[in-house]
C-alpha cells in the first residue's frame, strides 16, 4: 500500500517499478522519533565527512599494499553467538548478540567498537542516537516555519541497526502506558513514594503495582529503561518445538541458490567463478539447496554422491500440491550443510553449460517465478502440510538468491518476451501482483529473495522488483557475473535479518507524521496491540536489517509551548535466533523561539538525505525526474527566501549561513545519477533509486553527496569538494558515489610507471577500505585521463573550472598550492560545455552562493 501526500503526489506509470512504501497518516495521527541530535561522529578516516569542510588528509596504514582479494574464504567479521538466558529474577539483564553477522553499515567501514551505546544523562538532551538522526537537533516553536515544506522537519530511523555494546536487554514484559500505549522510559517522571510514572506523549499517570516504590529519585536507575534512551526487551521462547539456538547466524536458514540456465558461455564462466568461491565463503554448517531454471525447473539431489542428479518440475506452471510433497517425502536431499556436500556442490557447478540454441538473450524462456515458488516449498517442507495455515518457522530468516541473466518470460509471473507485443502493458501489471502475491508469501515464511541480475540482457525490473521489495530482499544489477557481483551474493548471504518487524512511532506536544518511506508497509490494524487512545503510526517491515533506514516527515499541529518534545520509536521483531524483541528508542529535543538557534541545531547532511529521499520518490520515470530538478530549484529558492536575507537594493538573496552546505549537496542530487541523465537506462535509474529510498544514512550520505579524496606523495589522501578542479594531470583521485567507486589516473602521473602503480595500488586499497562492509558491494572502476570511462568520473564532479578564480580558489583552497605553470595546465585541460556550475546555478536562481564553511 502506497500513499504520497498531496503536495507529493507521483505521476503513475504502468511500468514503473514499486517503490519503497510510503506511508501518509491521516491528519490525527502523531509520529515518534528516537533521542538525542543527530550527527554520529565519523568513526574512521574513511567515514563520511561535512562536505564543505572536509576533515585534513586521512593517513591510512598501509596504503600500497596489494589490492584485497576479492573473495575472502571466511566471514568478514566475528559472528554473534547466541545468548543464554540468565536464571535468576525477570527483571535480570542479559547480554544480547548483534543480530547481523557481518555489519554491513552501508556507507563507510565502521567497525562495531566505534560506535559505543552511552546511557545519556537526564540533564543531556542533545545526546547523539545511534539509531535515529534528526533533521535538526532542536524544535522550532513556530508551526508556520517548521512546517515549511521546503526545509521541513523529520528524522532518519535505522531501528535494526547494531552497536557495540548494544542497549541492555531485559528478559521481561516492557511497562506500557494504559492510555497510549508508550513505552516507560527515562524521561517519565515517577513518583516515588507512590510509584506511579507520567507518560510523556500523553501525561497520563500509569501505576507500576508498587515496583517503582523508592527512597529517593537516584535508586531508580536500577532499572535500565529509566537510565538509558534505549533498551532491548528480550522473550527468548521460539515458535518451534525442539529449535536449538547455533553460534553462527547463517545456520538457522538454509540458502538456495537459484541459477539461469540461459546463459551464453562468456557469462557462464563467470557465474561458474563466482559460485565457487561463494561455497568456499560458507562456514560447515550452512545448509544449502540448488536449482536451476529455463523451461524447467531442475533441483538438484545431493544424495547421489559424485554424480549429478537433479529433479525436474515444469516451468510452465506452478508446482503443484503432489510434486512438492513427492520431493519433500522422497529420498533425494535437496537441502544440505556445506560440511557434507561441498565435493558435490563444486561439481553441481561446474557441470552447468552453456545456453545452446539461437535464440537471443531476451527471447530465451524462463520460469524464474515458477523456480522460486519450488525453492519456497522445499524450505517449508512438511509444515506446509501440516501448519494448516499456521506458519511453522524453519528456525531464522531463509534465503533464496536469485542469479538471473535475463527476464522472467516463461510460466507463472512472466511477462512476453518483447516490449512490443500488443498486450504488454495488460500482462506486465498481472505479472507484477504475482510477483508481489509471492514476495508476501516468502515474507510471511520468514523467507528473503534477493535477486541479483547481470549481463546487458534487460531483466524488466518492474516486474521483479516486487517479489524482492515484498519479501524484504534486494534487487542489484551488475555488468557481468564477476567480481562485483561474487562479492554482493557473498555479503546477502551473511546478512542476517529480522523478520515479522512491526515498527511504531510516537510523539508528545501535537507532532505529526506526516510522510514515512522506507523497507516496509501500512500495518493493518489486527496486527498490533492497540490502546485507548493509541495515536501512533505502525508500519509493518518486510525485515529488520542495519543496512536500512526510514525516513519519516513531521509537522505540527500549532505553536508549541512546551520546553522539551518527546519521541518514541518501538520496533518488534523476530531475531535470528527466534528470540522475540521489542526495541525501545526515546529521545527529546529542546524547543526554541529563535529562527537562528533552530537554523544552526540543523543537521544539513541529515536533511538533505530526507529532501532527497522526497524527492526522488517521486522521480518514478525519466519525465518525473526532469520535473523533480525543477522542483528542487523552487525548494532551494523557497528556502533562502523564507530563512534566508535579502540582499539590500537587490532583488537576490542569501541563503543561510548555518545552511551553507545545503544548496551544494542538493546540487548534486540534481546532477546525479538519482535524478540526471548519468545513467542511461530506466532500469538502471530505477534499481539505484530503488536502492536510496531503503539505504542507511552513510549510504545514503554517499548516493546524493559523491566524496572526493585525492593521493598524495607519500601515501596519504586528502579529501576535496566534488569538483572538476580535482583533475589534476599529476595526481590519482578516488571518487565514491555509494554503488560505484572511481579510481581517475591524471595523464602526466599514468606516464610514470612506478607511480602510477603504487598510487593505484593505493587507491584501489582504500576504495576497498571505503566499501569493505557496505552492501550492496559497489562497482569499482579505474581508468586513465581522457579514455572513454572517464566519462563516469567527469559527469559527477561539479565544473567549477568555469567560475571565476577567486570563487574557485574560495572553495577549492587547494588550487593555491599548485604553481601558476600546472594552473594553466589544469585549465587547459578542460573542455567547454553547457552544464552549469553551483555558483552559475545559484545565480540562475536570483541566489548569492553560500560562502564555503
Amino acid at each position: 500500500m502506497e500513499e504520497t501526500p498531496p503536495q507529493l503526489q507521483p505521476q503513475a506509470a504502468h511500468a514503473s517499478p514499486p517503490f519503497p512504501a510510503v506511508f501518509t497518516p491521516p491528519r490525527a495521527l502523531s509520529s515518534a522519533s528516537a533521542r538525542g541530535s543527530p550527527t554520529i561522529p565519523s568513526p574512521s578516516p574513511s567515514g563520511p565527512a561535512q562536505f564543505s569542510t572536509p576533515p585534513g588528509p586521512p593517513v591510512f596504514s598501509s596504503p600500497l599494499r596489494p589490492a584485497a582479494v576479492p573473495f575472502r574464504t571466511t566471514p568478514v567479521s566475528p559472528q554473534p553467538v547466541p545468548f543464554a538466558p540468565r536464571t535468576g529474577s525477570s527483571s535480570s539483564s542479559v547480554s544480547l548478540p548483534t543480530s547481523s553477522a557481518p555489519h554491513f553499515l552501508n556507507g563507510a567501514a565502521t567497525p562495531h567498537g566505534h560506535l559505543p551505546f552511552a546511557p545519556p544523562s537526564l540533564e543531556d538532551s542533545s545526546v547523539d542516537s545511534p539509531y535515529v538522526l534528526f533533521s535538526a537537533r532542536k524544535v522550532l516553536k513556530q508551526k508556520k516555519l517548521l512546517n515549511a515544506p521546503s526545509l521541513g522537519f523529520g528524522a532518519l530511523v535505522s531501528p535494526g541497526r547494531e552497536v557495540s555494546p548494544g542497549p541492555e536487554a531485559l528478559e521481561r514484559d516492557p511497562r506500557r502506558c494504559l492510555n497510549c500505549g508508550a513505552y516507560v522510559n527515562l524521561y517519565c517522571d515517577v513518583l516515588i513514594g507512590s510509584g506511579q510514572w507520567q507518560c510523556v506523549i500523553c501525561k497520563k499517570l500509569n501505576n507500576s503495582e508498587g515496583e517503582f516504590v523508592v527512597s529517593s529519585k537516584h535508586d531508580l536507575l536500577q532499572w535500565p529503561e529509566l537510565a538509558s534512551s534505549a533498551v532491548d526487551y528480550v522473550h527468548s521462547g521460539n515458535r518451534r518445538p525442539g529449535f536449538v539456538p547455533m553460534s553462527d547466524s547463517r545456520v538457522s536458514g538454509p540458502i538456495f541458490i537459484l541459477i539461469d540456465e540461459c546463459l551464453d558461455e562468456a557469462h557462464l564462466q563467470h557465474l561458474q567463478g563466482s559460485l565457487h568461491a561463494f561455497l568456499d565463503s560458507l562456514p560447515p554448517t550452512a545448509r544449502i539447496g540448488i536449482i536451476s531454471y529455463g523451461r524447467t525447473v531442475s533441483v538438484y539431489d545431493f544424495s547421489e554422491g559424485a554424480a549429478v542428479s537433479a529433479d525436474v518440475l515444469p516451468g510452465n506452471k506452478s508446482p503443484t500440491h503432489d510434486s512438492l510433497k513427492a520431493l519433500i517425502y522422497g529420498t533425494g536431499v535437496y537441502l544440505s550443510p556445506v560440511h557434507a556436500s561441498l565435493p558435490v556442490a563444486h561439481t553441481i557447478f561446474s557441470s552447468l553449460r552453456p545456453y545452446q540454441l539461437s535464440v537471443a538473450e531476451v527471447s530465451r524462456d524462463r520460469c524464474l517465478g515458477a523456480a522460486v515458488e519450488v525453492a519456497l516449498g522445499i524450505i517449508q517442507g512438511p509444515s506446509a502440510e501440516l501448519s494448516r495455515g499456521i506458519i511453522k518457522r524453519s528456525g531464522g530468516n531463509c534465503r533464496i538468491l536469485v542469479c538471473a541473466g535475463g527476464p522472467n518470460t516463461f510460466g507463472p509471473g512472466s511477462v512476453p518476451h518483447s516490449v512490443q507485443h500488443p498486450n504488454y502493458a495488460y500482462l506486465e501489471k498481472t505479472a507484477m501482483k504475482w510477483m508481489d502475491r509471492l514476495g508476501h508469501e516468502a515474507q510471511r515464511h520468514s523467507t528473503i529473495v534477493d535477486i541479483l541480475c547481470a549481463g546487458t540482457c534487460p531483466v524488466r525490473v518492474p516486474v521483479l522488483q516486487p517479489l524482492a521489495k515484498c519479501s524484504g530482499g534486494v534487487l542489484l544489477l551488475h555488468d557481468d557475473f564477476g567480481e562485483a557481483f561474487g562479492v554482493n551474493l557473498q555479503r546477502a548471504s551473511t546478512r542476517a535479518a529480522g523478520s515479522h518487524g512491526l515498527f511504531e512511532i510516537r510523539c508528545s506536544d501535537g507532532m505529526l507524521v506526516t510522510q514515512v518511506i522506507g523497507p516496509g508497509e501500512e500495518a493493518s490494524p489486527d496486527s498490533h496491540e492497540t490502546f485507548k487512545n493509541d495515536t501512533s503510526f505502525c508500519i509493518q517491515m518486510h525485515s529488520v536489517e542495519e543496512t536500512q533506514s526510514f525516513s519519516v516527515s513531521m509537522e505540527t499541529k500549532s505553536d508549541i509551548n512546551s520546553d522539551f518534545v518527546y519521541f518514541q520509536f518501538a520496533v518488534r521483531y523476530s531475531n535470528i535466533y527466534q528470540s522475540e524483541i521489542t526495541r525501545v528508542v526515546t529521545t527529546r529535543l529542546q524547543t526554541v523561539d529563535g529562527l537562528s538557534a533552530y537554523l544552526s541545531s540543523v543537521q544539513e547532511d541529515v536533511a538533505s538525505v530526507i529532501i532527497g529521499k522526497r524527492t526522488v520518490l517521486r522521480a518514478r520515470t525519466a519525465s518525473d525526474s526532469v520535473d523533480m530538478r525543477l522542483t528542487i530549484d523552487e525548494r532551494v529558492k523557497d528556502i533562502a527566501i523564507k530563512f534566508g536575507t535579502q540582499v539590500p537594493k537587490s532583488k537576490l538573496y542569501r541563503f543561510p549561513k548555518e545552511l551553507s552546505s545545503l544548496p551544494e549537496c542538493l546540487f548534486h542530487l540534481r546532477r546525479g545519477p538519482l535524478l540526471g541523465s548519468i545513467i542511461g537506462h530506466e532500469d538502471e535509474r530505477s534499481v539505484v533509486r530503488s536502492l536510496f529510498l531503503n539505504a542507511s544514512f552513510d549510504l545514503s550520505l554517499r548516493m546524493l553527496a559523491p566524496r572526493c579524496i585525492m593521493h598524495r606523495e607519500g601515501g596519504t589522501f586528502e579529501e576535496l569538494p566534488a569538483y572538476d578542479l580535482a583533475m589534476q594531470s599529476n595526481n590519482a583521485v578516488v571518487l565514491d558515489h555509494g554503488t560505484d567507486i572511481f579510481i581517475w589516473l591524471g595523464a602526466e602521473l599514468a606516464t610514470q610507471e612506478g607511480q602510477s602503480a603504487a598510487a593505484l595500488a593505493a587507491c584501489r586499497t582504500l576504495a576497498e577500505e571505503l566499501s569493505e562492509l557496505r552492501f550492496p558491494a559497489p562497482r569499482i572502476l579505474s581508468f586513465r585521463e581522457g579514455s572513454s570511462q572517464a566519462r563516469y568520473f567527469v559527469s559527477r564532479l561539479i565544473p567549477a573550472h568555469k567560475d571565476p578564480t577567486y570563487e574557485q580558489e574560495s572553495r577549492f583552497p587547494q588550487l593555491r598550492t599548485l604553481t601558476p605553470e600546472l594552473r594553466a595546465r589544469l585549465k587547459s585541460s578542460f573542455i567547454h560545455f553547457d552544464d552549469p556550475s553551483f555558483c552559475e546555478w545559484m545565480r540562475s536562481l536570483k541566489l548569492v552562493p553560500p560562502e564555503p564553511s
